[in-house]
């Protein structure tokens, strides 16, 4: 199951959050629960931040547009709403039997 493709925010997402945590009294994990970041990724974004390294980082990718991220977070729930589908037609041939 693929998810969002990574290395793709703007430098002003990476900024935010890293604002959240920094200067918004908020705790990483939270933030990142918040905008679906992986904890490890916004401790990255930290630790650039405070080594002043945080605009280098993604320099080489661009960024995602909106449609590209909605297809992505599409794409993850069509593949978990199918995962689900057929443990419930398993579940639905085992019970039959009895």
């Amino acid at each position: 199951m693929k998810g969002i493709p990574q290395g793709r925010y703007t430098k002003e997402f990476r900024e935010e959050a890293v604002k959240m945590v920094l200067e918004g009294g908020m705790s990483l994990p939270e933030a990142a629960r918040r905008l679906s970041l992986p904890p490890s990724t916004l401790g990255n974004w930290i630790k650039a931040n405070k080594a002043g390294k945080l605009k280098d980082i993604g320099k080489n990718y661009r960024p995602l547009t909106e449609i590209e991220l909605e297809l992505a977070k599409v794409k993850k729930e069509l593949a978990e709403v199918k995962m689900e589908r057929e443990i419930l037609k398993k579940a639905a041939a085992y019970f039959a039997k009895e």
